[in-house]
């Protein structure tokens, strides 16, 4: 699954799923209730601390993958809901309270999420929309996420299972459908951080859709069995919509790649203004 960051009171805490449940970045929360730019520190004193007084609750926390300030994805010790709630308690703070509740709500809507899958997709056009994208957008990128997951169920049917492998495929078809890996892609978007596709245009959102549904087609039907195998699905797969890209640019008189982002400026706000100018032409 892939890495969300929740928000407590305005500050950013990283979480991901693991065994069915939200594990959070303890440093990150550490930072939180302390009100310190370094919460890792304060976590490594609290740590040694609770060695010394014998205490279980280091026990329960995993190194699990999350993405760090410099974009990379490296280990960070994380606990789920249960362990977070004992951690609090090693930790004097006014915040206390109210993260406590704040966690239980959060906890709560993972198992909603769960129990109903539809939940998280209306939790994430919330999001959307909040961060100022139109209705239009927002139901490609809804439908685009739907079809990575279906692309990247498809691999690990096929025995993918590393992280560099996905990422290795998911390269082969962002080339062949755009000239560009994704790390390119971003380089020329002027991102660092931040998702890809959550600055792509619609015409981008949807050439990307039709890379990964083509793969998965052709890998259902040809089910290949080694990891070479699969990336020569992926380079097909890509090659489809990067033709279509191709046909798509003549027909238009422009290219589908942009250089736009939406750092500065909403995409909905920046469409309207886009109209604007067309129509003034």
């Amino acid at each position: 699954m892939s890495d969300k960051i929740a928000i407590f009171n305005g500050k950013g805490i990283r979480r991901t799923i693991h065994n069915d449940e939200w594990w959070f970045s303890v440093v990150d929360i550490c930072a939180v209730l302390v009100e310190s730019a370094d919460g890792g520190a304060y976590w490594r004193k609290l740590k040694q601390r609770l060695k010394k007084e014998g205490s279980e609750v280091v026990t329960i926390c995993h190194g699990l993958k999350l993405i760090a300030p410099d974009g990379k994805m490296r280990a960070t010790d994380c606990a789920n809901t249960a362990g977070i709630f004992r951690i609090i308690q090693s930790i004097p703070s006014p915040k206390a309270e109210p993260f406590k509740r704040w966690l239980a709500k959060v906890g709560y809507e993972r198992v909603q999420e769960i129990e109903n899958p539809e939940l998280a997709q209306e939790r994430m056009k919330e999001l959307y929309e909040q961060k100022g994208y139109s209705k239009d957008w927002i139901d490609k990128r809804l439908r685009g996420i739907a079809i990575r997951q279906n692309l990247t169920d498809e691999w690990k049917e096929r025995g993918i299972k590393k992280e560099i492998e996905y990422s290795i495929l998911t390269a082969e078809i962002s080339k062949a459908t755009f000239g560009m890996t994704p790390s390119e892609y971003k380089q020329y978007k002027k991102l660092e951080k931040e998702n890809l596709r959550d600055h792509m245009t619609d015409l981008e959102l949807i050439f990307s859709m039709l890379g990964e549904k083509v793969t998965t087609e052709i890998s259902k039907k040809e089910e290949p069995n080694t990891f070479d195998k699969n990336k020569l699905v992926a380079k097909r797969g890509g090659t489809v919509a990067g033709n279509a890209r191709k046909e798509a640019e003549k027909e238009i008189g422009a290219s589908v790649i942009s250089s736009d982002n939406y750092l500065l400026e909403a995409e909905a706000k920046k469409k309207l203004k886009l109209q604007k100018r067309q129509k003034d032409k």
